[in-house]
């Protein structure tokens, strides 16, 4: 079994910026490495700018076209990353955090752990 794998946990949310607001995570997403995590946030301010209002869209391309290096930067120096625009009364908050990893146990040709066997499923009546 190998050890742990060094990566970035990206997650998008979003959230309502009225006194009546909640939050909601639409996404999230493993990556393995710094221009993985900095491109899953890329693609999709990309797939969603035409939709956003003109203020939305332009801190969405601004962040694509000025801030997207310092953020690659600043996960490469294992420094956690927010990437945020607000649509309308929506505000969309994308993450990036480095991560460890683990390995998960393989089920065929390996003995799992004692405590595998331990384990029962809730049965829902």
């Amino acid at each position: 079994m190998n050890g742990p794998t060094r990566g970035y946990w990206c997650e998008c949310w979003t959230e309502k910026v009225t006194s009546a607001g909640g939050s909601a995570r639409l996404a999230s997403f493993d990556a393995y490495s710094a221009p993985q995590a900095d491109r899953w946030v890329a693609i999709a301010l990309r797939t969603i700018s035409p939709a956003l209002d003109s203020d939305a869209s332009d801190e969405a391309w601004a962040w694509l076209h000025e801030e997207r290096a310092e953020t690659r930067r600043a996960l490469m120096r294992s420094e956690p990353c927010t990437v945020t625009i607000t649509h309308a009364e929506v505000r969309i908050t994308w993450t990036i955090r480095p991560v460890l990893f683990l390995p998960l146990a393989h089920r065929q040709a390996a003995e799992l752990p004692a405590c595998a066997d331990s384990f029962k499923p809730e049965r829902a009546d």
